[in-house]
């Protein structure tokens, strides 16, 4: 028999029942290495780069301990999708003439044909319509975009000019086409095109409209890497955290759009609080770790989660989603996270009350909080908010978002600050609740 001596009984008990993780730099780097170097290409949605990004974070999840979720029997999920394109150059005709000078910035599901209402303000633009044609000039072509998405109008035209070239430029010079998910087509949305001014002005209303589109079908898959710690108490419920993997890719011999801080930095702390949590007692809560596909191209990965998850949505008492956490916003208190729609519940106040480097908000004009993975389980009712760090940074969808312009210091900091609130929250009892009217209507 060992005999041990007093002394190191005492130290013994004195010390605390588990060591506090510490997140390395080192470790932070090693993934933003593999998920934003050369040679993923920048992830792109639905590609084999995607997919070889899902199988890194699986392998890790594996490497940690993390359990397959309920129901699964690997660490993927998988989902078809349904791409749509432009097959030859879309043709508009009026008044049986054809139209020139042709820019459709978002197509339809098919060719679209009708009378042309005139409306000459966002306010006159009616809720349905076949073709509808927005003679108001000076109206910022996404504006008119917005107003209009929501309605049942089967093509809208406006005034070509500065700020229709950009957008144009901005979703890769093509022609954004209705992407799905192969188990869900997709309701009915407007196409929108430009004409130039003059041709605009000359449209009489009542003439005949004829939208004309040629469309290509294209099948793909998208993968959702997902592992899981269960917990002591199966009624005690389950935290989801969460993330996005993929990213914008390369368009043909375009720039690699390498996605560093969108979103590998948000799949790299959903890993690093995975290894940490993954050490000592299990909680008595369970925990999912998911890391989304295809956000960039329509949020398609959380989507077919929330139709498909491995638990009961009743049973997640809150999900926090990481997205672009590799840079400070000056905005915010040094070494802090923006939490989207912090005042919608109790969550962000007690995450930062148990230590969670977390603040509210600043732009809440940008509606951040609708815009991310969080944003789809939060209409089913479950209590969902994104962590970011700077979400107006310069780099955003740009080539230079690059491992070389991450702070990985903050980085580290910011995920090392979350582990406590976490194990607090799935040690506990508490359950965050929305707050007023900050549960979203679906």
């Amino acid at each position: 028999m060992r005999i041990i001596p007093f002394a190191a009984l005492l130290l013994a008990a004195a010390a605390p029942a588990e060591a506090s993780w510490t997140v390395s730099a080192q470790s932070v780097r090693a993934h933003e290495d593999f998920l934003a170097g050369d040679t993923l290409r920048g992830r792109g949605s639905a590609t084999h780069d995607e997919e070889v990004a899902a199988a890194y974070v699986a392998s890790q999840f594996e490497g940690f301990g993390l359990q397959h979720a309920p129901g699964m029997t690997g660490y993927l999920q998988t989902a078809g999708i349904v791409s749509t394109r432009v097959a030859s150059a879309p043709t508009l005709e009026i008044g049986g003439r054809p139209a020139e000078g042709l820019r459709l910035i978002v197509g339809s599901a098919g060719d679209v044909q009708g009378p042309v209402v005139i409306a000459d303000s966002l306010a006159a633009l009616p809720d349905k319509a076949a073709v509808v044609v927005f003679t108001a000039k000076d109206v910022p072509a996404f504006d008119v975009w917005r107003a209009v998405r929501s309605k049942h109008i089967g093509l809208l035209i406006a005034k070509d000019g500065k700020s229709a070239a950009d957008w144009f430029a901005k979703i890769g010079g093509r022609t954004n086409m209705p992407r799905y998910l192969a188990e869900a087509p997709p309701a009915p949305r407007p196409a929108f095109a430009t004409l130039p001014p003059a041709a605009v002005d000359g449209i009489k209303a009542g003439e005949s409209a004829r939208l004309a589109l040629a469309i290509a079908r294209d099948e793909t898959t998208t993968s959702n890497a997902i592992g899981y710690l269960p917990g002591t108490d199966p009624k005690a419920g389950v935290i989801l955290l969460s993330a996005h993997l993929d990213h914008l890719g390369q368009t043909g011999d375009g720039p690699v759009m390498h996605g560093a801080n969108d979103d590998a930095s948000g799949t790299t702390a959903v890993l690093e609080l995975a290894h940490a949590l993954a050490e000592g007692k299990p909680h008595r809560r369970g925990i999912l770790f998911v890391c989304y596909g295809s956000e960039e191209i329509g949020g398609y990965g959380s989507r077919f989660f929330g139709a498909h998850p491995p638990v009961p949505l009743t049973d997640i008492v809150a999900n926090i989603e990481f997205e672009m956490i590799g840079a400070q916003d000056p905005k915010l208190p040094k070494g802090a996270l923006m939490m989207t729609g912090f005042d919608r519940s109790d969550l962000g106040a007690a995450l930062r009350s148990h230590g969670g480097h977390v603040a509210p908000d600043p732009y809440p004009q940008e509606k951040f909080f609708e815009r991310s993975d969080n944003y789809s389980l939060a209409l089913k009712g479950v209590v969902a908010h994104t962590l970011s760090g700077w979400a107006v940074v310069p780099t955003y969808h740009q080539p230079t978002d690059t491992i070389a312009n991450l702070d990985i210091d903050y980085m580290t900091s910011a995920i090392q600050s979350l582990i406590e609130p976490v194990r607090w929250l799935a040690d506990g009892d508490f359950t965050p609740h929305w707050t007023g009217a900050g549960k979203p209507a679906e």
